[in-house]
């Protein structure tokens, strides 16, 4: 892979996005992992709390026969108040990426519109202009999604991971495999699913933009259109931009609706698994130390630990499609701008007592080229009259391609001509 295709890569357009977003956005963002990551811990101390309450009290009462509730009483207590700690902060980091993911685009918007004026004629020339309005709308849309829930569920996904782990591994290293392996053959699965459909998302947004095109040009061009009696050829043409996008989107989501539905299967499948050799591990004696209580906290633990995956592979869909989108996005804002190289302007004049023209500081509404000559240093004043001259002139949209050749015309002040295409 080469460097341009490097940096056109999913991987790389989507860190090009997170740092756009880091960009503005630095601060509220570490607010949010801090929030993310206060959420992910309350989340895994709340699924240890089962242990806590069969190991500590429910085993003891049963076999003392005690009815003193007032440590699991205070154990609730706190447990109510590190739940609700979590709650607030994942309402906390939710708000924030909704301001943080609509500043966001909100600057790219500008961005781009700002980039878009300074690229040359040509390029409007040789892109459809609903293509590039597609940019605007669909291609900067599909980064809302992203920015708002994807990449806080991802970073909730990660923290709440490597806390889920380190807290199986302390309570038994032998269910602990189990479940990385059932991890293991999730990730391996929405790895491939993930490869096969990126590459139909990146078609599905292409073709969605000539899809948009096609139809402004027609709207554009509709008197031509029914002049000419060009509707059916229109229809016909339509068809096909628009069986194309079915097709690339059919591919797409035929493999991202799959990896939910296998990634659940395996899940449950592992969880049975956790279930069954717990089971086994606690009857015979308590071996590898684990007790009645250990099993039913590291399957719900379990949970804990396989559901980010199964959560990341829906959010899948919504990354590969940002990818995309992103790409078009920065496509375009990669273009190279129009150079000016041209020195002579045209100002505000007035007219001496000697007829010479000179450059005036107020409007007079009369004007002139300012034309600097780079040999002497002179600048010399032209009076605007109206009298265009082209001699000798090649023309053309692409390089190579000339659409005017060796053309020389004159319009006389107040002398209309147009070029009319066939």
């Amino acid at each position: 892979m080469n460097a341009n295709e490097r940096r056109h890569s999913g991987p790389a357009v989507l860190n090009r996005v997170l740092g756009y977003m880091l960009h503005y956005y630095k601060y509220l963002f570490v607010a949010v992992i801090g929030c993310i990551l206060v959420s992910a811990v309350c989340t895994v101390v709340g699924a240890t709390f089962p242990q806590t309450l069969i190991d500590d009290y429910i085993e003891p009462m049963l076999s003392s026969g005690s009815r003193d509730f007032s440590g699991l009483a205070n154990d609730i207590k706190r447990l109510a108040c590190i739940m609700g700690a979590g709650v607030i902060a994942s309402f906390g980091y939710n708000r924030i990426m909704v301001n943080v993911s609509q500043g966001t685009l909100r600057h790219l918007r500008d961005d781009l519109f700002h980039k878009m004026e300074s690229l040359p004629i040509k390029y409007f020339d040789t892109h459809a202009h609903g293509d590039i309005m597609s940019v605007y709308t669909n291609d900067v849309d599909t980064l809302r999604q992203l920015l708002s829930q994807s990449i806080p569920q991802l970073i909730n996904s990660g923290f709440t991971m490597v806390a889920t782990l380190i807290t199986m591994i302390i309570m038994s290293p032998a269910l602990t495999v189990v479940s990385v392996l059932a991890a293991v053959a999730m990730f391996t699965v929405t790895k491939n699913f993930s490869r096969l459909s990126g590459k139909y998302f990146v078609k599905q947004q292409r073709d969605l933009g000539e899809v948009d095109g096609f139809i402004e040009e027609m709207l554009d061009g509709q008197k031509v259109v029914k002049v000419f009696c060009h509707e059916e050829a229109a229809k016909a043409d339509f068809h096909k931009v628009n069986e194309a996008l079915r097709q690339s989107a059919n591919m797409a989501n035929r493999y991202s609706n799959l990896l939910m539905p296998i990634n659940m299967n395996i899940g449950w499948l592992s969880y049975t698994l956790v279930a069954i050799v717990g089971a086994i591990l606690a009857i015979n004696d308590n071996m590898a130390g684990v007790t009645l209580g250990t099993v039913i906290t590291f399957v719900g633990l379990h949970k804990s630990f396989t559901n980010p995956i199964a959560q990341v592979s829906m959010q899948i869909n919504f990354v590969v499609t940002a990818a995309a989108g992103a790409q078009r996005v920065f496509d375009l804002m990669d273009q190279t701008p129009e150079t000016d190289e041209g020195y002579v302007e045209l100002v505000d004049a007035k007219e001496d007592a000697e007829g010479q023209m000179h450059e005036a500081s107020e409007r007079t509404n009369v004007w002139a080229w300012k034309h600097p000559h780079k040999a002497d240093g002179t600048v010399t004043y032209t009076k605007l009259q109206g009298s265009v001259v082209f001699e000798d002139v090649d023309f053309g949209y692409d390089e190579g391609k000339l659409v005017l050749h060796d053309i020389s015309l004159w319009a006389k002040p107040g002398q209309k001509i147009a070029f009319v295409g066939a």
